[in-house]
């Protein structure tokens, strides 16, 4: 997460597209030093719409056209956002975002593509745009489900994307059985025109061999439940209506005081605005003198350009000119597996046409998936004995995958003196000391700082905030205040401000959020970005990690597994079917939800209380019972795993800490061969409230805790004994 020499400008990308994905792979083969890069995007993963009629045919998964913008980030060095971009000023250098506060740049690009708005129709919420895809896909997945013996879709806009959808739709449906009926209606009165005569007469003759009934020339007055209804009063039955027509640019780009045209931003042949200091390229930019249909193919062919010109901007050098191409190799999909491939004016049809086109979709893809792996140090000749069976192991995590191991800490702290203030109530071993106060109230207090896993600052804070709180709430203590231990990586001054101003600010809002004040705090400049705070609490009486009764029902408030996501997300992971950004995403997610509300519930039912953080469930779960006296049975098929965690953990994914939490626990805990008991020792950073309470009361506190959003779950009970975990299937 380091770059080898100091950050100090800011690089921005706006949008994850087609270029800028090619973008990030060729600045992760050669980064520029003194850049910071930053893409902001609103999800981690974008779709290649190539190949997305052949995602609604059913001949490919998915994930097999996503392209992964959090594997690329990382192999780039890049901060990703996951925020939608909603204005920017040039002016002041600033993208202004839906979610957070505006972000500096010097140099900015955009590549957001174009947006496709259900018609303003009455009734338009009764049908589905192809854009997003994911909301697309997921309707068209519960339509199939329906299995209806006679379907009825009707596409709104049969240009090329219309056309291409309406024909996979028609195999996909006849696969399954069924006997569609498919309607293409477009207010134009002639039909694709941007393909020659040839190329345009062999697609016409594919949709009237499927039975698509054309409709052009016509206009759409309303959209109902089961029909589209015409301006004529006519009315076309309907099971699943499809809007492509529509698509525009982004409303915020005729905003940005930049040249536009038809809201599209204009560019030179350099890919430069009207304003030097952006750029723009893909379907949301047009070259003045030079405008080309909206087609990846010359998005892609920007990528080189654009790349190199970023650079060049950014280093005070020449920039290049970008040449598209005159006329472009067309292939459009029909349904089944075949195309039509037209240029010049020239066309073939076929199954080896399909292949050429499924060849060059899945080279791009696994382009930007097949990400190098970047060399591990190796020790140098002579070394000291030892130092190449060290470097062999697990890198080194961030978060409380930082941590050190329990049975290291434990031996430093075995000889610290005990306390002989008389205010000090507890000392080390508790979550929190706690201290008593005038009154008969406690005061507690505790420290977390994290080595960082994300790029992000702002959500870095919020993250190291929430996982210092976890303390404070485990103690059934009310948080007050907080003192910020900030590191920052080498930046120059600009940067070194606007990283601070962002933890800060981020800090000061969460714990806001949480009833606390920020007073104050530390920072200095290192090696690596390293957050920490300093949180204080107050109580009227305080839940410690004693207390667990036999018979006690053990409740956890969040599920496992970040730790394993975070070490995976590092290692560039790939896993079969499924998207490591979006796993990542969703651990993010439950890492940001805070704990004072499931606090609130438990505390008056707990007789034990612990935040499950660095040590893992087994080993903080243990603390509880050395402390009881007691022991305890959990069952895995009742543990919540966070999405992906096992599959990753099967993969051989894991913290560099876990192999020390597993050789501390082992000896005093029984447990199944069973690759869910190994994400019973995955650090958790920002983890969940661990509870020992009355069982009678359980499922009902289980029932306040998820209607107040939080994953809970019954994992197990507290029995007579001697400290023991035991684990079952």
């Amino acid at each position: 997460m380091t770059p080898s020499y100091p950050q100090i400008k800011d690089l921005v990308l706006i949008g994850g597209g087609h270029t800028h994905a090619l973008v990030l792979r060729m600045w992760g083969m050669d980064p520029l030093a003194g850049a910071r890069l930053t893409v902001i995007n609103p999800d981690p993963v974008a779709p290649y719409s190539g190949m997305l009629p052949g995602m609604i045919a059913g001949h490919y998964r998915r994930e097999d056209l996503m392209l992964d913008l959090v594997r690329l980030c990382r192999f780039a060095g890049a901060r990703l956002i996951l925020d939608r971009a909603i204005g920017l000023d040039p002016r002041t250098r600033q993208v202004w975002l839906a979610g957070r506060a505006p972000l500096a740049y010097d140099l900015a690009s955009v590549d957001v593509g174009i947006t496709s708005d259900l018609p303003d129709l009455p009734g338009a919420d009764h049908a589905v745009s192809a854009k997003p895809l994911a909301a697309y896909a997921a309707a068209w997945e519960a339509f199939l489900a329906r299995g209806l013996t006679f379907p009825r879709v009707v596409i709104l806009g049969a240009g090329l994307g219309g056309v291409e959808l309406a024909l996979a739709s028609a195999h996909r449906l006849r696969t399954l059985g069924s006997s569609p009926q498919i309607t293409l209606i477009d207010r134009a009165t002639a039909l694709l025109p941007g393909l020659g005569s040839s190329a345009r007469r062999k697609v016409l003759a594919r949709l009237a061999a499927d039975g698509i009934a054309l409709r052009t020339g016509a206009v759409v007055a309303a959209i109902g439940p089961e029909k589209v209804t015409l301006a004529g009063g006519e009315e076309i039955g309907s099971d699943f209506t499809l809007t492509v027509a529509g698509a525009r640019p982004h409303d915020w780009l005729a905003e940005t005081g930049l040249e536009t045209e038809r809201g599209f931003l204009v560019t030179d042949d350099r890919l430069r605005t009207s304003d030097p200091s952006v750029f723009a390229a893909g379907d949301c930019a047009t070259i003045r003198g030079a405008a080309r249909p909206k087609a990846g193919v010359f998005a892609v062919r920007a990528a080189p350009v654009l790349h190199a010109n970023l650079r060049a901007a950014l280093a005070g050098k020449t920039l290049r000119r970008f040449r598209p191409q005159s006329d472009y190799l067309k292939l459009v999909a029909l349904g089944a597996q075949e195309a039509v491939a037209d240029k010049w004016g020239l066309s073939l049809a076929g199954g080896r046409i399909w292949r050429l086109k499924d060849r060059i979709d899945r080279q791009f893809i696994e382009k930007v998936a097949d990400l190098p792996a970047m060399p591990r140090p190796a020790a140098p000749a002579p070394a000291v004995e030892g130092l190449a069976r060290h470097l062999a192991q697990r890198p080194l995590c961030g978060g409380c995958g930082a941590k050190l191991g329990s049975e290291i800490l434990g031996a430093a702290l075995s000889g610290l003196p005990a306390p002989t203030r008389p205010e000090v109530l507890s000392g080390p071993g508790d979550d929190a000391a706690v201290l008593a106060l005038p009154g008969g109230d406690v005061q507690v207090m505790t420290t977390d700082h994290l080595r960082a896993f994300t790029a992000d600052p702002r959500l870095m804070a919020r993250l190291t905030a929430l996982h210092a709180l976890g303390d404070v709430w485990a103690m059934g203590a009310t948080p007050q205040v907080a003192l910020a231990q900030v590191v920052l990586p080498p930046l120059g001054p600009s940067l070194q401000q606007r990283m601070l101003d962002e933890i800060m600010s981020e800090a000061a809002a969460t714990f806001r959020a949480a009833g606390a004040d920020v007073v104050g705090g530390h920072s200095t400049e290192g090696a690596e970005l390293t957050v920490g705070f300093t949180v204080t609490g107050t109580a009227r009486r305080v839940i410690g990690k004693g207390g667990a009764r036999p018979g006690d029902a053990l409740i956890l408030t969040k599920p496992l597994g970040s730790g394993t996501i975070l070490a995976a997300e590092m290692a560039l992971a790939r896993l079969h079917g499924r998207m490591l950004g979006e796993i990542w995403a969703a651990c993010i997610d439950q890492m940001s939800r805070a704990q004072g509300s499931a606090a609130a519930i438990l505390a008056p039912e707990a007789h034990a209380m612990t935040d499950v953080t660095g040590f893992g469930l087994a080993g903080h779960l243990l603390e509880m019972l050395e402390t009881s006296g007691t022991c305890a049975t959990i069952r895995l098929s009742a543990v919540p795993l966070m999405s992906g965690a096992l599959d990753l953990a099967q993969a051989g994914y894991g913290s560099s800490l876990q192999p020390a939490n597993l050789a501390a626990v082992s000896w005093r805990m029984t447990a199944p061969d069973d690759p869910r008991t190994l994400l019973l020792t995955d650090p958790q950073t920002a983890g969940g409230l661990l509870v020992a309470m009355s069982s009678a009361r359980a499922e009902a506190i289980l029932a306040d805790l998820r209607r107040a959003g939080h994953d809970a779950a019954l994992i197990g009970e507290v029995q007579a004994g001697s400290p023991h975990l035991t684990v079952t299937a």
